[in-house]
C-alpha cells in the first residue's frame, strides 16, 4: 500500500505504474473521441508541447518546479503514515508571508538580505501551518488528512481577506494584489536556462528529502513510527516531536513553493497563487509512490502536461481545463491500482516466509543408506 513499506521491487512497481499510465491515456482518449478529437494527433501535440523543443522543455522544467516542492508536502508525511493534503494551504501562505515581509522590511536593505528573509518565511509559515496538522493528531487524536484540509480552507479565507484588504496595493483594480515586491528582490533564472531557480530548490529538496528520510536515523525512526506505533512507543521513540518535525520539513517545501511563485513569477501575491499547484502536488507524489527522488521525474512528467494545455486549446480548439480531465483519471486509476498492488505486496511477504520456513535439504550422501550396513 502507499503508507506501508514497499515489499516489491523497483521493476514491479514501475511496471504498476506504467500499466496505470497507460489505461489513463486509454480512458482518456475514449473522451477526445466522445468530443470529437483525434486521440493520436492530441498525443502527439501534447508531447510536442511539453518536450519537443528546447523551448517546451523549459516550459516544462518552470512548470515541475513548484510540484517537487509541494509533493513533498505529502510524500515526507506518508513515510509516518500520515496523509497530509494540505499543500495548498502552505504554499498560499507562503507566498503571503514572502511579499508581506517584502513590505515589511526596510527598502534600504539590499537584495541579498531581503530575497532570502522572503525565501524563509514563506517556508516558515507553510511549516508551522502543517506542524499544526500534526499537533492536533498527536494531542487531539484528529485525523490529519480532515485537519489539513480543513486547514486549507482557513488558509484561503486568510489569503484572500489579507490580499484584498489590509495588504493590497491600492493600484491594483481588476486584480487584487499586495503590493510588489521590486524588481530587485526577484528570483533570477538558472545561468544557460530560461528556468528560475525554483527548479533548484526543488531538486535539492527531494535530494534532502530521501537522504533524511532513507538514509539517517532520523528517517529510520519515523519510518517504525509509521509502520508500528506500538513498537515504537516500547522503543521509547519521541512520537510527537518526530511528528512535529516531518510535519514542519512537509510544509516547509510548500511553504517555500509558495514563496518562489512570488518572487521568481508573479512579483507579489495574488490570486493567481491560487492555481491548484499545491492539490496536483497530492497527485505527483501518489504517482512516485511517496518515494522523493521519483517525484524529481513524475513532476517533470506533469509539469509538461500542464504546459501542453495552451497547444491544445490552439490546435484542438480543447478547453486548457482537458489536461485536468487527464490528470484527473491518472490519479483515479494509480488510486484503484493501489488495490492489484496490496495483492500483490501481500502474496510477495506470503512467498517469502513459506520459503523461509522450509527445512534446509539433507545432503545426498546423508539421505542415501550405507550398503554395508
Amino acid at each position: 500500500m502507499i503508507l506501508r513499506g514497499r515489499a516489491l521491487g523497483p521493476a514491479a512497481l514501475f511496471g504498476v505504474e506504467a500499466t496505470a499510465l497507460a489505461v489513463a491515456m486509454l480512458l482518456f482518449g475514449v473522451f477526445l473521441v466522445i468530443v470529437g478529437a483525434d486521440p493520436l494527433a492530441v498525443f502527439a501535440d501534447m508531447f510536442s508541447g511539453a518536450f519537443g523543443s528546447a523551448f517546451s522543455f523549459q516550459n516544462s522544467l518552470a512548470r515541475a518546479a513548484p510540484l517537487m516542492l509541494t509533493a513533498l508536502c505529502t510524500a515526507v508525511p506518508a513515510r509516518m503514515s500520515m496523509m497530509v493534503i494540505g499543500n495548498e494551504a502552505a504554499l498560499l501562505l507562503g507566498g503571503l508571508t514572502a511579499a508581506a515581509t517584502a513590505m515589511a522590511l526596510p527598502h534600504a536593505l539590499p537584495p541579498f538580505v531581503i530575497l532570502p528573509s522572503m525565501l524563509l518565511a514563506g517556508a516558515a509559515v507553510g511549516g508551522a501551518w502543517i506542524a499544526l496538522s500534526g499537533w492536533l493528531r498527536e494531542r487531539r487524536g484528529v485525523n490529519e488528512t480532515i485537519s489539513s484540509l480543513l486547514l486549507f480552507y482557513i488558509a484561503l479565507g486568510l489569503f484572500l481577506y489579507l490580499v484584498e484588504g489590509p495588504l493590497r496595493d491600492p493600484a491594483s483594480l481588476n486584480k487584487p494584489s499586495t503590493y510588489p515586491v521590486g524588481e530587485a528582490n526577484m528570483l533570477g533564472n538558472i545561468p544557460g536556462l530560461d528556468v528560475h531557480w525554483g527548479l533548484v530548490f526543488g531538486i535539492v529538496a527531494c535530494v534532502i528529502a530521501y537522504v533524511l528520510l532513507d538514509h539517517t536515523t532520523f528517517g529510520f525512526s519515523a519510518r517504525v513510527v509509521g509502520g508500528n506505533l506500538r513498537a515504537a512507543r516500547a522503543a521509547g521513540l519521541p512520537i510527537t516531536r518526530l511528528t512535529l518535525i516531518v510535519c514542519a520539513f512537509a510544509g516547509a517545501t510548500a511553504g517555500l513553493a509558495g514563496a518562489t511563485e512570488v518572487v521568481a513569477i508573479e512579483g507579489c501575491a495574488n490570486a493567481s497563487l491560487y492555481a491548484g499547484l499545491g492539490f496536483a502536488g497530492v497527485l505527483v507524489a501518489f504517482v512516485a509512490r511517496q518515494h522523493p527522488l521519483a517525484i524529481i521525474p513524475v513532476a517533470i512528467l506533469l509539469g509538461g502536461i500542464e504546459a501542453s494545455g495552451g497547444v491544445l486549446q490552439r490546435r484542438h480548439d480543447l478547453p486548457d481545463a482537458a489536461v485536468d480531465v487527464f490528470k484527473g483519471m491518472l490519479f483515479l486509476v494509480i488510486l484503484a491500482a493501489e488495490t492489484y498492488v496490496g495483492r500483490l505486496d501481500s502474496l510477495w511477504q506470503r512467498s517469502s516466509r513459506v520459503e523461509a520456513a522450509k527445512p534446509e535439504p539433507i545432503g545426498v550422501e546423508a539421505a542415501t543408506p550405507d550398503p554395508n550396513m
